[in-house]
């Protein structure tokens, strides 16, 4: 099981959202670099990237600090990146520049085309964020609820070749109340490829409850705002799910 830090980019600083609101930003360091070097050092095996900006604008807007991020992990670890990855150009460069996955959320709903040519000509990066609230995706930075189906959508996507998806609860993320893992689970029971769950995670009970259900297909967590708030010690929770998945 995969404790996957998330560095939130807004403005060159890492920062942390309440569902998804770019007003309800708290800043946690100036350095995002820094960042990473910090949890390589805690022990990641694994840094998710979001380029908060980028969601909002349609393509990604803090290349600098990514490519400090990427120049301080060098090839230690594999960095994915999600947030205005609208064309295939965009995924290329992302890929030459050293990050190793590229999360394509709204443009997977809004132009499966574009997916679809991805996993094509990219196999094994592309991760679908599918962000959901009571089983309906939400695009643009969560701010509209569509029709679709969470798990109807990840069986299309898995046909097109997506490496794996990550499943956001909105309602949860930011709050520290705790993994929805019954609508995870529900998903990654649907799927062959793995399920990475994001949104809300608190405490040590939330990877017991993760661990006791890897077997179903759920391979990591993203952990935001409870590592960094210190809610969650970060360290401790790798550990825990190594010995409780050994």
């Amino acid at each position: 099981m995969l404790i996957i830090p998330a560095i939130d980019l807004k403005d060159g600083q890492c920062v942390r959202l309440k569902q998804g609101l770019m007003e309800q930003a708290t800043v946690f360091s100036d350095s995002p670099a820094e960042q990473a070097r910090h949890w390589l050092a805690q022990g990641a095996r694994r840094l998710h990237l979001v380029d908060l900006n980028g969601a909002f604008a349609g393509k990604p807007k803090n290349a600098a600090a990514i490519k400090a991020i990427l120049a301080e992990v060098g090839d230690d670890i594999p960095v994915q990146l999600g947030g205005g990855i609208r064309d295939l150009d965009t995924i290329e460069a992302c890929l030459d520049g050293g990050l190793s996955y590229v999360i394509i959320g709204t443009a997977a709903v809004k132009n499966p085309g574009f997916l679809h040519d991805a996993c094509v000509a990219f196999p094994g990066h592309i991760i679908v964020g599918l962000d959901a609230k009571d089983g309906k995706v939400a695009t643009d930075g969560w701010s509209k609820l569509t029709g679709h189906d969470v798990v109807d959508l990840a069986k299309k996507y898995e046909d097109y070749g997506v490496e794996s998806i990550i499943y956001t609860d909105i309602g949860r993320d930011g709050m520290l109340t705790g993994l929805n893992i019954d609508a995870t689970v529900r998903l990654a029971q649907a799927l062959t490829i793995p399920v990475i769950a994001s949104g809300g995670l608190t405490n040590l009970d939330d990877i017991r409850a993760l661990c006791a259900v890897e077997g179903e297909g759920v391979v990591g967590t993203i952990a935001g705002r409870a590592v960094y708030d210190g809610s969650l010690d970060f360290k401790a929770a790798q550990e825990l799910a190594d010995q409780l998945g050994a």
